[in-house]
């Protein structure tokens, strides 16, 4: 059995604008810590092809990292992405997953959909689902306001 979730979030800008927040290195370097007061360790590469790679390190010092790599197995910009993603923590636990991400336009915005599977167990998705996807939404719209208030 493969444990899913899936997580929803309108945001203010167009598909193709948060298709390339999310998958743009330099602006994932933004936002990533836009949030923060104080900044950790971002480190972000992403070569966007199928079969390319995104490569992410963070946290909030040398000691304390995470780590994931995405490999890029269908990229239809601005409407859908699906990766396969190995990540790790500090403690050097591995956990492999599908990510499906779509990019919808709704209104004045767009309806940003994860369905993420391969959860080795439900506490572990739950977390995604109510903490890391929330933190990522919260942090990509943070990022898209400040985009437009500056344009």
């Amino acid at each position: 059995m493969t444990l899913d979730m899936r997580v929803t979030r309108q945001l203010p800008a167009t598909p193709e604008e948060v298709f390339d927040a999310y998958t743009d290195a330099e602006k994932q370097k933004v936002w990533f810590s836009i949030l923060d007061e104080e900044p950790g360790i971002v480190e972000i590469e992403v070569d966007l092809r199928v079969g390319g790679r995104q490569t992410a390190v963070w946290g909030p010092d040398k000691d304390t990292l995470f780590r994931e790599t995405q490999t890029f197995l269908e990229i239809d910009r601005p409407h859908r992405l699906v990766t396969e993603s190995v990540g790790s923590g500090p403690d050097g636990q591995e956990m492999s997953t599908r990510i499906e991400v779509t990019f919808e336009p709704q209104g004045d915005g767009t309806l940003m959909t994860v369905v993420q599977s391969g959860f080795p167990v439900p506490e572990v998705r739950d977390f995604f689902a109510g903490e890391v996807w929330q933190g990522a939404f919260a942090r990509i719209e943070a990022y898209l306001k400040r985009a437009r208030a500056d344009a």
